[in-house]
């Protein structure tokens, strides 16, 4: 197929051309003969029913500081895309969630991957609750009461934001620390979003394993393992990533999971396995494929393009 692609992401000197996946998914389209057009979400209008965009044509290569070349800016009409990819990293907020309103305007007439509503439905920490056969106990409240009666009964618990990312913000908090009051009141100070308190998995000194998922089947894994002294196992929080299998354990929360994602056009997923329990099913931009393909001599992204290509 020859595609128009609209690639709705963050500024593209913020790439790193060794990790990112967004980068490596536009290679591959680049190398199918694709169009690429690269925007903003801030630069999305919407007027009358029609959305449009400032975008630039975009080409890359892999080349330190040398990666991407934009043209000139041009007002497009997303309904004549082929294809959106809503590849904008997190947080979660209204502005996210304002963006997937307005790609529903054009979706499916021009496949959004992965699917707005789906996405906005599914924030990555809440989507886990709807298999709580699979997830570690987990709690989502402001009420500090609550919180304290969860770690009264798991003792060991962590602590995080419920829209957070990439790391940021989360806390271990062990039977003694005396610090829980203060991140609670921290945490409802400074947003009101909810927390999302779960019992400490201790096996993430062994690995947070990521989990690629193509419209509901598994791809790939890889490993992603702390640093000592760390609670975090994010690669770019310090976490090193190794190779991998997926275990019967995780197969089976493939397959549990599997059925839901396909069914709601989450074509590209990343979910996160700590031992043997789901912690976070990732819909919005998730990462791993470049890690994953050179662990495994595999082309991730060549299998995510044949699937959107099924899809259209």
């Amino acid at each position: 197929m020859t595609l128009n692609v609209a690639v709705q992401m963050d500024p593209v000197d913020t790439i790193n051309v060794d990790r990112d996946s967004t980068f490596a998914l536009a290679l591959e389209a680049q190398r199918r003969g694709y169009s690429l057009f690269h925007y903003l979400a801030s630069d999305l209008a919407l007027e009358d029913g029609v959305l449009t965009v400032w975008a630039r044509p975009w080409t890359v290569q892999r080349i330190q500081a040398d990666h991407s070349k934009l043209g000139e800016p041009m007002r497009l009409d997303l309904a004549t895309m082929d294809v959106v990819l809503m590849r904008q990293d997190p947080p979660f907020d209204l502005a996210y969630i304002t963006a997937t309103h307005m790609l529903e305007h054009i979706h499916p007439k021009t496949l959004v991957v992965n699917n707005p509503a789906a996405v906005r439905n599914a924030p990555e920490k809440l989507l886990v609750t709807h298999f709580p056969h699979l997830a570690p106990p987990t709690l989502i409240t402001r009420d500090r009461r609550q919180i304290l009666d969860f770690r009264a009964r798991h003792s060991d618990i962590i602590i995080k934001p419920l829209f957070g990312n990439g790391g940021a913000g989360v806390f271990h908090v062990g039977p003694e620390d005396e610090n829980i009051n203060s991140l609670i009141e921290l945490f409802t100070e400074i947003s009101r979003d909810p927390l999302i308190v779960q019992r400490y998995l201790p096996e993430v000194r062994q690995g947070d394993k990521r989990i690629v998922l193509i419209d509901g089947k598994p791809a790939g894994a890889v490993n992603r393992v702390p640093p000592q002294g760390e609670a975090r196992s994010n690669l770019h929080v310090g976490g090193t990533a190794r190779k991998t299998t997926l275990t019967r354990r995780e197969q089976e929360i493939c397959e549990a999971i599997g059925p839901t994602l396909r069914q709601q056009g989450l074509i590209f997923v990343g979910i996160d396995v700590i031992g043997d329990y789901l912690t976070e099913i990732n819909v919005t931009s998730p990462t791993g494929i470049q890690e994953i393909d050179r662990f495994d001599d595999v082309c991730l992204e060549a299998d995510i393009w044949n699937a959107v290509e099924k899809r259209l």
